[in-house]
Formats: C-alpha cells, sequence, structure tokens
C-alpha cells in the first residue's frame, strides 16, 4: 500500500462518525437506512461520510432498488493493517543519528 493511499485512510478515519461507521460495518453489510437509524446525522450527512470512505476503499457500496448497502473492503482494510503493522518502535532496528 502506498503512503498517499495510507494517508487518505487516516484522513478518512480522522472522524469520529466515519470510525463508527467503520466499526458498525464490521458486522457486517449495512442499509444507509439502517446506518441513520444508529447516529444523530441527516441522510446528506451520511451521504458524505460513505462518499469519503468510498474515495478511499475502505467501503464498498452495493445498490439494490432505492436502497443502498455499505460493507467493509476487506482487501483495503488488511493492506491498511498490514502498512501499521510493518511500522516498528523496536529498539534494536532504531540507529541514533550520528550528526
Amino acid at each position: 500500500m502506498k503512503a498517499t493511499d495510507v494517508a487518505l485512510i487516516c484522513k478518512a478515519l480522522g472522524d469520529s462518525n466515519r470510525l463508527q461507521i467503520i466499526e458498525l460495518l464490521s458486522t457486517g453489510e449495512k442499509c444507509a437506512c439502517k446506518m441513520l437509524e444508529k447516529f444523530e446525522i441527516t441522510q446528506p450527512t451520511l451521504s458524505h461520510h460513505m462518499r469519503i470512505l468510498r474515495e478511499c476503499a475502505l467501503v464498498n457500496e452495493r445498490k439494490e432498488g432505492k436502497w443502498t448497502h455499505y460493507s467493509l473492503n476487506c482487501s483495503t482494510l488488511s493492506a491498511y493493517r498490514d502498512f501499521i503493522t510493518g511500522l516498528t518502535c523496536d529498539a534494536a532496528t532504531q540507529k541514533e543519528c550520528g550528526c
């Protein structure tokens, strides 16, 4: 995963509503109407948050008639997790700068 992709995901997850949406979707696909019941936000606000989550590829969208269903994009989430896991503060790998 590129650093620019990670930065977009970090920016998206920097909003508490979007982080809560990701947590909600971790239990499975949800219809937008059901998601609205869980949050004290308007439909346009939910659409705004979902657009940001889709743009960084954290969330998939599926239309069924007039309803929109959302789910986590597990491949993106796994790649993000792998990137974060790869960051270490292991004292053995850190070298003091000789400047």
